[in-house]
């Protein structure tokens, strides 16, 4: 599988699975620029990276700006929002359980 070989949807985003073992979950992610901010809160640690593109998100309540190779390191039960994505970015996220 190439990491890049994907469809762009025209509205919210695309998660695909790309590993599940053990206690770490690893998730390709493609944006459109029409993204509903949700808020998650999750049980496991997230870390993540963008691999192209462009993302606004709010982590507690902080707004944090991410451009390609940005990564980010958000923990447990943290409050976090995608406010806003390019169209066509891609992430690559990892969950630790």
């Amino acid at each position: 599988m190439n990491i890049y070989d994907s469809i762009l949807p025209q509205n919210g985003e695309i998660f695909t699975t790309l590993l599940a073992h053990k206690n770490i979950k690893i998730n390709r992610i493609v944006s459109s620029a029409h993204v509903e901010p949700i808020e998650y809160m999750q049980d496991a640690d997230e870390w993540l990276v963008l691999l192209e593109g462009e993302a606004t998100l709010l982590v507690e309540y902080e707004e944090k700006i991410l451009t390609k190779g940005d990564t980010l390191f958000i923990p447990a039960k943290v409050p976090h929002t995608v406010l806003r994505t390019k169209n066509g970015t891609v992430w690559l996220t990892v969950h630790i359980f």
